[in-house]
């Protein structure tokens, strides 16, 4: 019983252990994604890290086939299946068919969002990155890749929410406390 107590404690204390990455955001980019859906073998996918006021955005796509990316963003704010304006404008991605983009955007500064976003969410940095935050906890908000031929979007992903690892830590421990506490009673019931 000694050793059960003190492997609890030893897990508890082990998960108290808290790595701050943040908030991640997660998407998998296709043209069936895309509204109106665009067939094409081109795919991508994107991670999103909020962290404090910075949210720093990584992304790899291939097999553009409508030319190479003339743009990619983040669109806010809009219920899944529907298209919205450009909230971020990622600046700087590689003119290519297939790539990797890796940027961090201050979100305390207003020339990091589109102005119309801007505007719409009460003309301040503060206003828009409060929208932008809310949007990507709700679910609203997408990235895609623009080319020649489809400038509407060749690929697109819904942004969701990543669990953050010390929910899913506590989730086994206590699914491990569950277990021990049933072995625990067949060995007292022996």
């Amino acid at each position: 019983m000694q050793k059960l107590v003190f492997s609890l404690a030893l897990i508890l204390s082990a998960s108290a252990v808290k790595l701050d990455a943040g908030t991640i955001y997660a998407a998998t980019l296709s043209g069936a994604n895309e509204v109106a859906a665009v067939i094409t073998p081109a795919t991508g996918s994107a991670t999103l890290t909020l962290s404090g006021n910075s949210l720093q955005v990584t992304e790899s796509f291939s097999g553009l086939i409508g030319g190479t990316a003339g743009a990619a963003h983040i669109h806010c704010c809009t219920a899944p299946g529907t298209n919205v304006g450009v909230a971020i404008p990622f600046t700087g991605f590689p003119s290519a068919t297939s790539g990797t983009y890796s940027n961090t955007f201050d979100l305390t500064l207003t020339a990091t969002y589109l102005a119309a976003f801007l505007t719409n969410s009460g003309g301040t940095a503060a206003g828009a990155e409060a929208a932008l935050i809310a949007g990507l906890n709700a679910g609203t908000a997408y990235v895609n890749i623009h080319d020649t031929t489809f400038p509407g979007g060749e690929i697109r992903g819904l942004l969701v929410t990543v669990p953050e690892t010390s929910s899913v830590m506590l989730l086994g421990l206590g699914l491990l406390a569950m277990a021990m506490r049933r072995q625990l009673q067949r060995s007292v019931s022996k």
